[in-house]
């Protein structure tokens, strides 16, 4: 009797926990920064229930860490891989302003602080006049006009916070790629490391939650007296006079409630409020992309089927699962010889041999960005035209339009009177007598005589159609200048080479990398570990893609055109430049270790020398080339220096130029 298949648990089994393991580390980090701002909002008249967990502190952090709890489940929810190359940022808001996320990150933020804002007034002493409600002569109540602007500027705080999210592509995961010196053992380490990176941000992180709570406030102070005033004190109104006896007039005071120390309260909140939304996402991007390593182990090792569960998470069609799966194959291929041994004597597989696979998948993979490069500037297949019915034969003859109670004799000629203006501006036209052509040479001389009365050399220069030209195409490169103009028209050369040679809407140069990472390194441990000799076979077509693929990305690179947007007018793209290191430094290990059995792999002396070529690394550029940064600590860093990302990208190419 045949045994009962095995189930291959998917790949997604192995993965989640992984990801749940690390989205706890990131609660953690969120609970102590939640903690200690519970305690900073204490009043400490006690020495002891200012700081006790069990008591008011602890349920201050409760709150605190709820608030902060809330954007983590939004980047959940809404966390890609790549690069995002929508084209210009007008583009992609357009695109973003019909989506639901868009909507539920603005709710998350307005969620969050509003839930920060009945905490933050319940600790403020007496002495600070944040209640809700006043009393003057008496048991007479008035509503308190200060509680509502801190309100509503935490509800600005939340807004902006929101616009920055979307702008600054918080959502993206920057996904790594595998190092020489990796191994086993890896993941304790890489988890020290991350919490390590996340301690070492939050203090810089901290002082530019001030930077932006100070913005915020002062675009407070005239938001909420020209727009928000009227509207949130009379809602105020509504929801207070069910319970306090106020009056019916909804105006607001004649005095305006503003004061130094209510500025600082503010100011003092909205610091409390961004950190708390500054270290959630800073730890939650720096710990969600550690290695897809447990124990020293790949994530599938403990699977009953490795290389099913493995291949399973290579065929995904969710991209995050695709790079996930790429990335632990890449390790697999580098550092784990017993599994790469298992790739190479997994022949039994229903779809063919293990190698055969994970073979077809890297190829498609790298493949793609030759389709993509060959399809760049081709306009786009027209829709197939519908099938037309063809029109039934007419038996009868159509009915008559025409007025029939006209006698045919008195109608006009069809097109008689365009006849005659035509024949009449033809005749004109021709004849050299005509009073137009008379009038024509008077009229320049004219023209001239007073062109040169009133306007002097200079002017008459200035108003030439080149320099009119000229003079706005300057304005409209000034306009570059500004930073919301820039931010909604600019086309970088960066994002633009990406998304036509790595894809669209987002670009992960991780999975190409590790993709031909793993394709190279199979191939030349097969020498050594393949023992039914499967993988030879595939050796040569990987030569000529990986050569097809790198010479058209570089032909591609020389021609592609900068945008008039893009003032910076540099030529580099790290994500395509990264991919091509990795296919170039793959490339020339694969021909230095399977040159000497060209002749058994039927390689031509071209098809060695153009991979050469291809492989070749041209040693200026390489010097010039600094060490990469990792991404994911450079888009950190941008967000906390307060400048935009590609900013950074162009000053740094800057200095290098």
């Amino acid at each position: 009797m045949a045994g009962l298949p095995v189930r291959r648990p998917p790949y997604k089994d192995f993965l989640q926990p992984a990801l749940q393991r690390r989205f706890a580390s990131t609660a953690t980090v969120l609970l102590t920064v939640s903690y200690v701002e519970a305690v900073l909002l204490s009043r400490w008249d006690s020495l002891l229930w200012s700081w006790f967990p069990i008591g008011p502190a602890g349920f201050r952090t409760a709150i605190i860490f709820t608030c902060g709890l809330a954007i983590l489940v939004l980047r959940i929810a809404q966390y890609h891989v790549g690069l995002r190359t929508t084209g210009s940022g007008i583009q992609t808001l357009g695109a973003n302003l019909s989506k639901l996320s868009t909507y539920e990150t603005v709710f998350w933020y307005c969620f969050s602080s509003f839930l920060f804002c009945p905490v933050f007034l319940w600790s403020m002493p007496e002495s600070a006049n944040l209640r809700w409600v006043t009393y003057f002569s008496g048991d007479r109540a008035r509503a308190n006009e200060r509680p509502v602007f801190l309100a509503c500027y935490l509800g600005l705080c939340a807004v902006k916070q929101s616009i920055e999210h979307f702008v600054g592509d918080v959502d993206r995961l920057d996904l790594g790629i595998v190092g020489k010196q990796e191994g086993k053992g890896k993941d304790t380490a890489d988890a020290s490391i991350s919490l390590k990176k996340v301690l070492l941000r939050l203090p810089a992180t901290f002082v530019q939650t001030i930077n932006e709570a100070l913005v915020t406030l002062m675009a407070a102070f005239g938001i909420y007296f020209l727009l928000l005033r009227s509207f949130a004190y009379g809602w105020t109104l509504i929801f207070l006079r069910p319970f306090y006896n106020l009056p019916r007039a909804n105006l607001p005071p004649a005095a305006w409630p503003l004061d130094v120390f209510l500025a600082v309260r503010c100011l003092f909140a909205g610091t409390f409020l961004f950190f708390i939304w500054a270290a959630g996402n800073t730890a939650f991007s720096l710990f969600m992309v550690k290695e897809p390593l447990k124990n020293g182990q790949p994530l599938t090792a403990e699977s009953k089927d490795p290389n099913g569960s493995l291949l399973n998470g290579l065929k995904s069609k969710k991209q995050s699962i695709q790079c996930f799966a790429m990335w632990e194959l890449s390790h697999i291929s580098q550092a784990f010889p017993d599994r790469r041994k298992a790739i190479y004597a997994d022949i039994d597989r229903k779809d063919g041999p293990m190698w055969s696979q994970v073979y077809a998948v890297c190829v498609e993979v790298l493949r793609s960005i030759e389709t993509r490069v060959d399809n760049y500037g081709k306009p786009a297949a027209p829709p197939p035209a519908p099938a037309v019915e063809e029109p039934k034969q007419r038996t009868l003859p159509p009915l008559r339009s025409d007025n029939i109670l006209t006698p045919e004799k008195h109608k006009p000629g069809a097109g008689a009177k365009a006849k005659e203006v035509v024949k009449i501006i033809t005749s004109g036209s021709k004849s050299s007598s005509s009073p137009l052509s008379e009038l024509s040479p008077i009229a320049k001389k004219t023209w001239n005589r007073t062109k040169d009365h009133v306007l002097t050399k200079d002017q008459q220069q200035a108003m030439s159609p080149e320099n009119v030209r000229t003079q706005v195409q300057q304005l409209a490169l000034g306009l570059m200048n500004l930073t919301w103009v820039r931010a909604l028209l600019q086309r970088t050369f960066r994002n633009e080479l990406a998304g036509a040679v790595l894809g669209t809407p987002y670009a992960e140069p991780a999975l190409y990398i590790n993709a031909a990472n793993a394709l190279c390194q199979l191939a030349i441990h097969s020498l050594g570990e393949d023992q039914f000799g499967n993988v030879h076979r595939d050796v040569p077509s990987i030569i000529r893609t990986l050569t097809s693929v790198i010479r058209k990305v570089e032909a591609l690179k020389e021609s592609f055109p900068v945008h008039w947007t893009d003032t910076s007018g540099t030529r580099e793209s790290p994500e395509v430049d990264q991919v091509l290191d990795a296919m170039r430094t793959g490339l020339g290990q694969v021909v230095a270790s399977f040159e000497p059995f060209c002749h058994d792999l039927r390689l031509t002396p071209g098809d060695l020398r153009h991979a050469k070529e291809a492989a070749a690394v041209r040693q200026a550029q390489q010097e010039a080339q600094p060490e990469p940064q990792p991404e994911a600590e450079r888009r950190v860093e941008a967000r906390q220096q307060g400048r935009p990302e590609m900013e950074q990208v162009r000053s740094r190419s800057g200095r290098r130029r």
